[in-house]
């Protein structure tokens, strides 16, 4: 008691102007540094506007919309820009350098200079050594030149990233097959193999398990897996050590070539016309070559004709957004890796629904959500998803209105719009009125009450009656279930 009594209260009153007054300085400080902060993120959404009526939006969008404002230190007047990559960094500052300079400059004085660079807190890409080891490296070196670049570039497969591990569905069946068919010990029919999809639906996990698949199906095999930023790092290395013939053979050794981000290539017209002859060696020697990108060929810029020519020469796979029945097989699926997985279907059901930009951010949201209430100790509800998610949650949610709703359901049904807010109460029309009414408590925020008053002033427990009726008719009538899984998908597509 004597220590929470007066000899606490002694000891708070002990405490000095001095700290005191450094105190309100340092908060005071940390207000100030807030503002700039938030000024200078003001500027740079106005440079921005300017940059992307002067660039266009394809790339602005590729190279700058990535920066992201560093530190400004006044004494220097220099202005920190962060960029993700190393070949996104050094692409900008050698394009857009003297431009953004000269932006930052008119819209606030004290800006001087400004320093393009990496990200600091980047995730490091493992270095691939395409000459001699250095002499304080004591790791055991390959007798087999090529081998060096080899082990290094199966040892950069994701173990996680297998067939196994990849859940299929109408869309990205086609890019599945294709893909076993490249990694099958039989010669496939098409080489390269060219998928393409947006940022976030698999096509690295397929490219990676195309190596995992290859390497069990002939033992031994060279397999060599790496980023177009990373081809282009290492061949701009060897250029500059002169050590171009090592770089060739080494790269020209392999059985299977994986190169993803290949959107990344364009720019040095010399590291495009290596990428073309390695293409065309690895062709004919029967070779396998894979390519990931999110556009098609056609569609990338910068890139010599003859390049693109060789990339869709093959098969080019498509992999399409994940819809609603295979983001919930993906939750599914991710759960049998959890020891505790007890995540009710209701939360099942409003991650697939809610999540539709990419699988990755589905599953990273999954992960997040089991990892909270694992580590709180809270159950995992609907309530903990929405209080959690709230940044994935609002960057995917799409706004459907109810009068969007009535529309789609009319149209399934062959109903008039009027039919929504009628009175009659045939079968015919009644079931899809119910149907909508549970299609808008699902996919909007409104309440009962807000709900009722759309469809013809009705009460809310009218829509409470709906709501649950056709809950339960979904458990127990496939028809109804697979209507309103249709009109799900157009709703949310």
């Amino acid at each position: 008691m004597g220590r929470t009594g007066a000899g606490s209260l002694a000891g708070n009153k002990a405490v000095s102007q001095g700290e005191l007054a450094r105190n309100g300085m340092n908060d005071k400080a940390s207000e100030m540094m807030e503002e700039e902060r938030e000024a200078l993120a003001a500027d740079w959404a106005d440079i921005c506007v300017g940059l992307r009526k002067d660039l266009g939006q394809q790339l602005y969008g590729q190279w700058i919309r990535p920066v992201e404002l560093g530190n400004f230190c006044r004494e220097t007047g220099t202005l920190d820009l962060y960029l993700p990559t190393e070949f996104s960094a050094n692409w900008v500052n050698d394009r857009f350098a003297d431009r953004l300079s000269l932006a930052w400059k008119i819209a606030r004085s004290e800006v001087r200079n400004v320093r393009i660079s990496v990200h600091p807190g980047r995730r490091k890409l493992p270095d691939i050594h395409v000459g001699p080891a250095a002499a304080n490296d004591h790791t055991p070196q390959p007798t087999n030149p090529a081998d060096a670049i080899a082990e290094l570039g199966s040892a950069g497969l994701d173990p996680s990233l297998t067939f196994a591990t990849f859940v299929t569905g109408e869309g990205n069946v086609l890019a599945y097959n294709a893909a076993q068919r490249m990694a099958a010990s039989e010669t496939p029919q098409f080489s390269p193999l060219y998928l393409k999809a947006a940022t976030g639906q698999g096509k690295t996990h397929l490219l990676h398990a195309i190596g995992h698949q290859f390497a069990a199906a002939k033992p031994g095999s060279r397999i060599f897996y790496c980023s177009a930023e990373r081809f282009m790092v290492e061949f701009v290395q060897a250029l500059r050590q002169n050590q171009m013939i090592e770089f060739k053979s080494r790269l020209r050794g392999f059985d299977m070539l994986l190169v993803d981000d290949i959107q990344f290539i364009i720019g040095k017209a010399s590291a495009q016309e290596e990428l073309l002859y390695t293409i065309d060696a690895l062709l004919a020697e029967g070779k396998r070559l894979g390519f990931a990108a999110d556009r098609a060929p056609q569609a990338l810029d910068g890139v010599e004709p003859r390049l693109l020519s060789r990339l869709s020469m093959g098969l080019v796979a498509d992999i399409q957004a994940a819809d609603i029945d295979l983001r919930r097989k993906i939750l599914e699926h991710r759960l049998t890796r959890f020891t505790s997985n007890d995540v009710p279907d209701d939360v099942i059901e409003f991650l697939a629904r809610t999540i539709s930009r990419n699988v990755r951010e589905l599953v990273g949201g999954l992960n997040k959500l089991i990892a909270y209430a694992q580590l709180t100790g809270q159950p995992v509800s609907l309530n903990l998803a929405e209080e959690q998610l709230t940044d994935i949650l609002s960057a995917n949610r799409r706004r459907i209105t109810i009068d969007e709703i009535q529309r789609t359901v009319c149209q399934f049904y062959r109903l008039d719009r009027s039919e929504m807010a009628s009175k009659r109460r045939a079968r015919a029309v009644v079931r899809p009125r119910q149907v909508a009414m549970y299609l808008a408590k699902v996919l909007t925020p409104r309440s009962y009450p807000e709900i009722g008053r759309k469809f013809g002033g009705r009460d809310h427990s009218t829509v409470i009656h709906a709501v649950r009726l056709i809950e339960d008719l979904r458990a127990r009538d496939a028809d109804m279930d697979g209507d309103v899984r249709s009109l799900l998908r157009q709703l949310e597509s």
